[in-house]
């Protein structure tokens, strides 16, 4: 019986650990040829010497199990090393046919504290990283569909939050990112689909280096499968890579635990119209301080309620 990406080509970056690991090994699992990429950085800030290691670990442990994999070491954050990582699937496996852009840090500071080059490497690694794959992943697909006449197979899934939705206070840097990272989902999906290409973006939630803050008072439970196991996320990513999921296109999904929630864009939730040609001040105090009297102080636009979902 034949797999559902069997004779595809991936590449999963950031997938030396974590997310990213499961996600390439789901990838594998499913029929798909992986370039594994990963900078090596020991610290989740980005810090520490790059190495080889943590990417050559999971091509190994998928080609131990039958599967075909490479390493790449390269920084998705630099535009030429990017360009470097698609050529390279490309030329070991003759296309590419899945991006999961994955790779990603934290520098975590409240805004009135944080430097610039906290800023900067964050949205570098996630926002940037993001786009420079998909830049020449974008270019892959489009030369491919234009020799061809018509659409060709591509499939990008990116790494999004709820933070930038819910609101995180101490990481201004990574929720401007992530937000960023669903206006990139959302524009490039509309540019690439008469190519035969769909983009998508997830917000999981997965214990993790990144995360182990977030879920530092959350138990591994004793036997079986702990509920924020990155594996839970994987099959998510295996999906929106596959065939089946040719109609879906510039969504975003929530997954962790065993759920997958869809949002939806944001909707209108009041509307109000001026009785002359513009409003004035006055006006718009009669109008707004009413709609907003009563609620709780530092309340988000979205408060989390947006997904249909709430952090415990």
């Amino acid at each position: 019986m034949s797999q559902p990406l069997e004779g595809l080509s991936a590449v999963v970056t950031g997938a030396g650990r974590g997310l990213g690991r499961a996600e390439a090994l789901e990838l594998a699992r499913l029929g798909a040829a992986v370039v594994v990429n990963d900078y090596g950085q020991p610290g989740r800030d980005g810090s520490g010497e790059a190495s080889a290691g943590p990417a050559e670990d999971v091509a190994a442990e998928i080609r131990a199990a039958g599967g075909r994999a490479l390493a790449h070491t390269g920084d998705v954050g630099d535009l030429a090393d990017a360009g470097a990582l698609i050529a390279l699937a490309v030329a070991e496996f003759g296309k590419l046919d899945i991006l999961v852009n994955n790779a990603g840090i934290l520098r975590d500071r409240m805004v009135f504290s944080m430097s610039e080059e906290e800023w900067d490497s964050v949205i570098r690694v996630h926002l940037k990283g993001h786009f420079n794959t998909t830049r020449f992943a974008a270019a892959h697909w489009r030369e491919r569909s234009k020799a061809a006449g018509g659409p060709v197979y591509g499939r990008i899934v990116n790494t999004s939050s709820e933070a930038f939705v819910g609101g995180s206070a101490g990481q201004p840097n990574y929720a401007a990112a992530k937000g960023g990272i669903v206006g990139l989902t959302t524009s490039s999906a509309l540019a690439l689909a008469k190519y035969g290409v769909t983009v998508n973006a997830i917000c999981p939630r997965a214990r993790t280096r990144m995360t182990e803050d977030v879920f530092a008072g959350l138990d591994r439970p004793d036997t079986g499968l702990d509920p924020l196991a990155p594996e839970h996320v994987a099959p998510l990513v295996g999906y929106l890579a596959a065939p089946a999921a040719a109609r879906v296109n510039g969504q975003l999904l929530v997954v962790h635990g065993g759920m997958v929630a869809v949002v939806e864009r944001p909707r209108l939730a009041a509307k109000f119209d001026s009785k002359q040609d513009t409003f004035t001040y006055d006006e718009l105090d009669a109008l707004l301080t009413p709609h907003y009297a009563g609620r709780p102080a530092g309340e988000t636009f979205a408060a989390v309620e947006l997904l249909g979902l709430r952090r415990e």
